[in-house]
């Protein structure tokens, strides 16, 4: 059964989120819950069944009186929600509430261009709907840059050669048939994390990447906050050191020039072969080539080039968020991507620059954590955004 029809008013969107979120409930609840009067929740209902977004099911337990009948989302409504990053794809499919009924996962390169990469993708939406039986109601998408939202399209991403410009929203609208919305993978992870996570409880925070890239996303009053062109968090594009390295925007001295993925990779390999580091050089020499995790291992062992890498990395990004502190003064500040995989190591440098560096008044009550959702955030956030499109009125 596809489903074609969205809600019509303001209180049927309401309806829908609420079921979303809380899962089944009975008619009494939702009265409750959205605050409506019997007659118009039923009215609204009765809308919402006759175009197929929600369903009966069954009896509620008795407050007393006459059994209230449950109303859950209909069955039929699915989304995917996908996550494309610098150097890995994961796509899922999640059902009306948002359970992960089936993912994949696999390594990519964005620089091979639109394309091959969204031909994948494709791929991969494809395969996974029809093993399980389903046709999609929308589909959402982050990609490691920033993105002209209302149109769906990258807009100069630095790390995303070939992609500027191009309708990766209408490419995929026209494949399935379906809505499709195209954000900023940042901006998607912290929506994710706002809805599921540890910021469910907040509605103004930052959710801070660490990966090939870096990024801020922003929510105020539970909103996502993108800017006059969607550039708004690119938090990796600020200079931290003017006599740095040159950063793939051009620039030189960028926070993730000097602390990305690919920045903590070079160091760490400059350490291993100089014989700075025998835990590093070891590595390398047996595997012919060092990755993140094999810095975290080090510097969990007690390596103190390691440490050193991921303090300094650390001190980097505490410095540029603790302006951001001053300037926004958020509930919370949530970190993930990649190299969150660090752990407390990292967490504990962020917390002591941040905790020292801006106003007690402003971080007298912050925390920062680390994500809750962690490599699920991309992936949940894209349904969350695509879910809350199609249950909202046209």
């Amino acid at each position: 059964m596809a489903i074609s029809a969205k809600p019509d008013s303001v209180g049927q969107g309401r309806l829908l989120g609420l079921l979303r979120d809380e899962g089944p409930r009975s008619r009494a609840e939702l009265g409750e819950l959205a605050n409506m009067t019997r007659s118009k929740l039923e009215a609204e209902l009765a809308r919402l069944k006759q175009i197929g977004l929600v369903q009966e099911a069954g009896k509620a337990a008795s407050r007393g009186g006459r059994r209230s009948t449950m109303v859950e989302l209909s069955p039929f409504l699915h989304f995917a929600g996908v996550d494309l990053g610098a150097t890995s794809t994961d796509v899922a499919i999640l059902d009306a509430e948002l359970k992960v009924k089936a993912h994949l996962a696999e390594p990519s390169d964005v620089r091979r261009g639109p394309e091959p990469v969204l031909g994948r993708v494709t791929e991969l939406i494809e395969k996974l709907a029809r093993e399980q039986g389903v046709q999609l109601a929308g589909i959402g998408v982050g990609v490691p840059g920033p993105v002209r939202f209302r149109e769906g399209v990258p807009v100069s991403p630095p790390i995303m050669p070939g992609w500027n410009e191009y309708p990766v929203r209408d490419i995929l609208a026209r494949r399935f048939g379906c809505p499709v919305l195209v954000d900023n993978d940042v901006n998607v992870m912290a929506v994710g994390e706002h809805w599921g996570g540890v910021a469910k409880s907040v509605d103004n925070y930052l959710f801070v990447k660490i990966g090939t890239g870096i990024g801020c996303g922003i929510l105020i009053r539970g909103e996502v906050y993108r800017g006059i062109d969607g550039c708004a968090g690119d938090i990796g594009h600020i200079n931290v050191d003017p006599d740095g390295p040159v950063c793939a925007c051009g620039n030189s001295g960028c926070l993730e020039a000097m602390f990305g993925s690919a920045a903590l990779v070079r160091d760490a390999l400059a350490a291993a072969r100089s014989g700075a580091s025998e835990a590093l050089a070891e590595r390398l020499a047996r595997k012919h080539a060092i990755t993140p995790e094999d810095v975290g291992h080090s510097a969990a062992e007690g390596d103190p080039v390691a440490v050193g890498l991921i303090r300094d990395g650390g001190r980097r990004v505490g410095l540029v968020l603790a302006g951001l502190v001053s300037f926004i003064n958020p509930s919370v500040i949530v970190i993930g991507g990649g190299l969150a995989g660090l752990g407390h190591l990292l967490l504990a440098e962020i917390r002591g620059v941040v905790y020292r560096r801006s106003l007690p008044l402003a971080t007298g009550n912050l925390p920062i954590v680390l994500s809750e959702l962690g490599p699920s955030a991309g992936m949940v956030g894209a349904a969350v955004m695509i879910s809350d499109h199609v249950y909202s009125i046209p």
